[in-house]
């Protein structure tokens, strides 16, 4: 049982609960990436990333190989963090365009960053089985964060399907039929728990390589949606 976010992360640091991804986490740290031969990669699995009492949560996929298994922090040190945060600094959710490294000064506004499965998984896949057995880190993070917590962007549609049912476990209510995955989707979640407040899902493309480098998500894109998700979250005015 975790009372606090630094429980959580604490916690969750020492996962060893999947083979597959502890043996890839760790062989990825001790082969490294050329580039990166002299750091000392992090390794093990990533906790979320920004304030515990956020009114913003943006949940991604996994930690990518050779950026938050490398950094030990979410979305930092890759392309798609180059993206991700510079479109966060742009709609005001982070004090600085870049985030290269745990310690390069990073702080989110209001917003923290998490994932469904957070260890990097060969080929940013995850199994549906390391996905269920990382799940109840994601439900005890909501539960900690359902004070203040109001909006949620979502990037991609693995993390938006892993997180349905995660809400619904956390005292929200999951229209029938489940709400779809696009870019630019917003569905308004009410709370199944008096201890909950009403919540605003918005789905985004992931700021993947993939994605960004053919065009199909631009920084426009993800900045609009993160503006809108600011304002649905009460961050305007906070």
């Amino acid at each position: 049982m975790c009372r606090t976010i630094a429980e959580l992360n604490a916690q969750l640091t020492a996962c060893r609960a999947c083979s597959r991804l502890v043996e890839w986490r760790e062989q990825v740290a001790h082969d490294k990436r050329a580039a990166f031969r002299d750091e000392n990669y992090w390794g093990k699995p990533v906790p979320g990333f920004g304030p515990d009492d956020a009114r913003l949560l943006v949940v991604g996929l996994a930690p990518a190989a050779h950026g938050g298994n490398r950094t030990g922090r979410m979305f930092t040190g890759d392309r798609s963090a180059d993206v991700l945060v510079a479109c966060m600094h742009a709609a005001g959710l982070a004090n600085q365009p870049t985030s290269l490294s745990a310690d390069d000064g990073l702080r989110l506004l209001g917003t923290r960053m998490t994932a469904p499965v957070h260890c990097a998984p060969p080929d940013n896949k995850p199994t549906p089985a390391e996905r269920d057995n990382c799940r109840h880190w994601l439900v005890t993070e909501l539960d900690l964060l359902a004070p203040t917590l109001r909006a949620i962007v979502v990037l991609g549609g693995w993390g938006w399907q892993a997180l349905l049912p995660v809400l619904a476990e956390s005292g929200w209510d999951i229209p029938k039929p489940r709400p779809r995955f696009t870019h630019g989707a917003r569905y308004d979640l009410a709370p199944t728990r008096p201890d909950r407040s009403p919540l605003h899902l918005f789905g985004t493309y992931h700021p993947s390589q993939q994605n960004t480098f053919t065009g199909r998500l631009t920084p426009a894109m993800l900045e609009a949606v993160l503006v809108d998700a600011k304002t649905a979250a009460g961050l305007d005015h906070a």
